[in-house]
């Protein structure tokens, strides 16, 4: 989850290491400035910077994180527009936040999820970004800024974003419960993950994440391995199932988290797994090649799928119709502490900038979400707008990043419309107290 045009693909939206130069999580975003601003449609971002360009001009920003919101086309789009020069570098997940933690002043800007953002809170390596500087602070959705939408409650099963956005001044090491003037990290891309299956080799709706566990599809399914995520798809299917009501999926009890292993080594002996998988090109393969006909995937590589002509589709599974719901999760930009003077003042411009618009409408052509869809929509044609944001049917081809044809017209996307798919997220990716422990018990399963 994006390096250099025609380069190898950046490091898997993962708790593990990747592993060479193969695709990894939402990788299929090899980024390309180029393509990727005709993509985005004509028009300039006009506004930036409004710090004197003499000064600035030799100012870099270092920008550190998953490649899956860490892209090289955004990164190049905000240094054109903004004329000071963004690097992006891509970790996985593992190996960023130690980065942050052990070499903070290596990092400007550090590209975190909301359980990382509490670790570097603690750490104090990060210092906070003040509200009033942000200008579309008013028009960020209140997933953000009241923990819920649309009347809808954000449920805290993990670590949701409001949790983790706000501390109650700029060097507080604990996180604030609400909105305070303090942010740990601005929000930038989040999404709702599902499981994906093959409808023409299932032959019927996936609706439930109990169908990824039933013997009907045994050697012939797949989880992602990754343990902090996989631990908590593993427990959506089981809880699906009946199995097992877990107090919180996202913080699991020493006693959950050894059921939770204990049933997936079961499964695993039984042959019920044809494969786990790590990086985003195993789970592409897999899929196209019908090893395997249903899986834990990622909203991307299901596109990938279908851009090879290969039906895939992305399960919706609603709270409302008693299923489990999707598992979300949002990234967000932090400012590290050693930050001061104009370098300060750059990172503050380009946190506006990326909620201007553009970063907002590329990342909806992958099936991401903007914390400020207002500004994201003027980056997007009403087609795109009308079949990523609103769930209404395709009245055109409907475009990768990079200008691959993707959807087809008549197409409409899998769970629907925005509110359909973010009002039914039920957990959110986190570290878990038992982190360690868990990840000894996962270790388990994966040598059963």
């Amino acid at each position: 989850m994006s390096k250099d045009t025609a380069g190898p693909s950046a490091p898997a939206r993962s708790d593990v290491a990747a592993t060479g130069e193969g695709l990894n999580r939402r990788t299929f975003l090899k980024a390309g400035a180029a393509t990727a601003g005709a993509a985005a449609g004509a028009g300039a971002i006009t506004g930036f910077p409004t710090i004197w360009a003499q000064e600035i001009k030799d100012i870099e920003l270092r920008h550190v994180g998953v490649s899956y919101s860490v892209v090289k086309a955004i990164g190049d789009q905000a240094s054109k527009d903004l004329g000071f020069k963004v690097t992006m570098q891509n970790l996985d997940t593992s190996a960023a936040i130690n980065r942050f933690v052990t070499q903070p002043n290596s990092v400007d800007i550090a590209d975190v999820e909301g359980w990382q953002s509490k670790v570097a809170t603690r750490r104090g390596v990060i210092q906070g970004i003040e509200v009033k500087k942000i200008k579309e602070f008013d028009n960020i959705l209140p997933i953000f800024t009241k923990g819920e939408i649309n009347g809808h409650k954000i449920p805290r099963q993990g670590i949701s974003p409001y949790e983790a956005m706000y501390i109650a001044k700029s060097d507080a090491t604990e996180l604030n419960d609400g909105v305070s003037d303090w942010m740990t990290f601005l929000p930038q891309v989040y999404n709702a993950d599902s499981i994906g299956y093959r409808p023409d080799l299932v032959g019927h709706e996936v609706t439930e994440w109990k169908e990824l566990i039933d013997p009907k599809f045994k050697g012939k399914a797949a989880i992602l391995d990754v343990p902090a995520i996989g631990i908590m798809d593993a427990a959506l299917c089981f809880e699906s199932a009946g199995l097992i009501k877990y107090g919180n999926k996202g913080n699991m009890t020493k006693a959950e988290i050894d059921f939770t292993i204990d049933k997936l080594i079961e499964l695993k002996k039984s042959g019920h797994f044809r494969a786990t998988w790590t990086t985003f090109d195993q789970s592409v393969q897999l899929m196209a090649a019908g090893e395997v006909i249903i899986q834990s995937m990622w909203s991307p590589a299901v596109a990938a799928v279908r851009v090879k002509g290969i039906p895939c589709v992305y399960a919706p599974v609603n709270i409302k119709d008693g299923k489990e719901g999707y598992r979300g999760w949002c990234n967000g930009m932090a400012l590290m502490k050693h930050l001061s003077g104009k370098k300060l003042e750059a990172a503050y411009e380009y946190l506006n900038w990326y909620l201007s618009g553009w970063q907002g409408g590329f990342v909806a052509r992958y099936g991401y979400y903007s914390p400020v869809p207002s500004t994201a929509k003027t980056f997007l044609t009403p087609a795109e707008w009308d079949f990523w944001y609103e769930g209404k049917p395709a009245p055109a081809v409907i475009n990768d990043p990079y200008g691959v044809p993707m959807e087809q017209p008549g197409a409409k996307r899998d769970g629907g419309s925005f509110l359909e798919r973010v009002t039914n997220i039920s957990c959110w990716n986190t570290l878990m107290d038992e982190s360690a422990y868990m990840n000894k018990r996962w270790n388990d399963f994966k040598v059963a």
